[in-house]
């Protein structure tokens, strides 16, 4: 089949990692598979290095960016429809919200039309947001849904908060989990090289690491990790708290960190590129995530893959890896219980091996490549028939 995916742009983010993973596993079963992508603006990086190459089409649209712009997105959408008219795709397969929605509309309007798909990595509405706005993106949803044929999900729960608020009911619905390149993250890099990722960032050999990896923005939680830090420090003088990441909030985390007078507790990385981020994870002892709204966040099967036991607030997906067998499950913006499930785990390191094993075997076959793939290889052949 020609297929081709639109989405945003190649920042590091799990929407672009699962979007080149589905590029690269479509090309690789024969299929004519093209990208088309918006620049990658931001502090976030990009990912560019690493889709070249891997056999499909990579097409860079200067217009499509991630803010809304109405002039600039209108002209976007006709240069979305233009080349779409030129590529004739079998499939359009859309990701993230601003590319979701002009790529849909792009899509219907070519002939021959090809089918369409989106995929829903997280939601453009939720509880943190005004109620008008909420409003206004979920019209603009139930609208773009009209022009899609079927939809795929990273998470059930994903499904049920599209369905709960009247969007696609009419439509197929299929939960593909984002996959991961699993090897970099069940094969352990060699003691040596754990060693110098600590010594690189200051971290003793007998500390234990608490990992927080998501961008250094809004909604992603760091404040909670600091406050629960604050209230354990005092007791636990061998913890260090990485974070692992950059975005617009970085000053103002150190600047509450600083507040709080532990400066000498933190340890930032900055950006570090995929590849790198398997040794971040084998080189900590706890994986936490406080983020507020998620799809299904991909850092939490990856410290899974790699033995560790995770700390999530209860947001989204996250209950579809995370359980009592795996990690603790934390109500969202509740410090109380995450610094109970931050010191359970700081104290027990039989338990954190239990529970990172436990985690490794309940994902390793449902976040593989091929199980991604071959889900969405067939929502296409279905459509298709």
């Amino acid at each position: 089949m020609k297929i081709v995916h639109i989405i945003t742009r190649l920042i590091l983010g799990g929407a672009q990692e699962n979007t080149l993973i589905t590029c690269k596993g479509l090309a690789q079963r024969g299929h004519e598979v093209t990208l088309i992508t918006g620049p990658a603006i931001g502090p976030e990086g990009e990912l560019f290095e690493q889709a070249r190459g891997q056999g499909f089409e990579i097409i860079v649209q200067d217009r499509l960016i991630r803010p809304i712009r109405p002039i600039n997105d209108i002209l976007a959408y006709f240069e979305l429809k233009k080349l779409l008219t030129g590529l004739q795709p079998d499939i359009v397969h859309t990701h993230s919200a601003k590319a979701g929605i002009l790529g849909r509309y792009a899509g219907a309007a070519i002939r021959p039309r090809p089918k369409i798909i989106h995929t829903v990595h997280g939601l453009a509405f939720h509880p943190y947001l005004p109620a008008r706005v909420n409003r206004f993106y979920i019209v603009i949803e139930k609208a773009a849904a009209r022009k899609t044929d079927a939809f795929l999900c990273v998470a059930d729960a994903m499904t049920e908060t599209m369905q709960e608020a009247g969007i696609g009911r009419d439509k197929p619905f299929t939960t593909a989990y984002s996959a991961i390149e699993e090897e970099r993250f069940l094969n352990a890099p060699d003691v040596e090289e754990i060693r110098g990722f600590r010594r690189k960032y200051g971290i003793g050999e007998q500390a234990v690491v608490l990992v927080c990896i998501a961008r250094l923005t809004e909604l992603k939680g760091h404040e909670y990790i600091i406050e629960s830090a604050r209230r354990l420090s005092s007791h636990f003088q061998n913890c260090i708290w990485l974070f692992v990441g950059d975005g617009n909030l970085a000053e103002e985390i150190k600047r509450q960190i600083r507040l709080v007078n532990l400066q000498y507790r933190f340890k930032f990385t900055g950006l570090l590129p995929p590849d790198k981020i398997p040794l971040a994870i084998h080189s900590s002892d706890i994986l936490v995530h406080c983020s507020l709204r998620e799809g299904l966040a991909r850092v939490l099967p990856q410290a899974m893959l790699c033995g560790k036991p995770v700390i999530s607030f209860d947001i989204d997906g996250a209950r579809e890896v995370v359980n009592d067998r795996t990690g603790r499950l934390i109500k969202p913006e509740d410090v109380d219980s995450l610094t109970t499930a931050c010191e359970e785990l700081i104290t027990d390191t039989a338990l954190r091996d239990r529970l990172g094993q436990n985690g490794r075997h309940s994902v390793i076959e449902k976040f593989s490549p091929d199980t991604m793939v071959n889900t969405i290889e067939k929502v296409y052949e279905e459509l298709s028939a």
